[in-house]
């Protein structure tokens, strides 16, 4: 069984090991599981981007993809999920 971790989707399509030339970046692999998403599921007009009268659903995560080498995107962590403006997931720190 695989990963459901986005992270490790992204990870795998901007570090493909087997035929590199389909590599993407990590700003395409984010929008493929943001505004992407919400487009095709025809929900683009309510979620997939932080705006104004869209859902406030979103997560904190640990860091940057943006800035975390490809071989560790996998790694990184949520570190809090907001559904709707309510905070349903946090850390604990222990």
């Amino acid at each position: 069984m695989e990963p459901i971790s986005p992270f490790s989707g992204i990870q795998a399509a901007v570090a493909r090991q087997f035929f590199p030339e389909e590599r993407i970046t990590v700003d395409e692999a984010l929008r493929m599981y943001t505004v992407n998403a919400a487009y095709a599921s025809f929900e683009e007009n309510i979620k997939g981007s932080i705006e104004a009268d869209k859902l406030a659903d979103l997560t904190v995560i640990s860091r940057d993809p943006r800035t975390t080498p490809p071989s560790k995107i996998g790694d990184i962590e949520v570190k809090m999920t907001i559904v709707g403006g309510k905070v349903v997931y946090q850390q604990s720190f222990s």
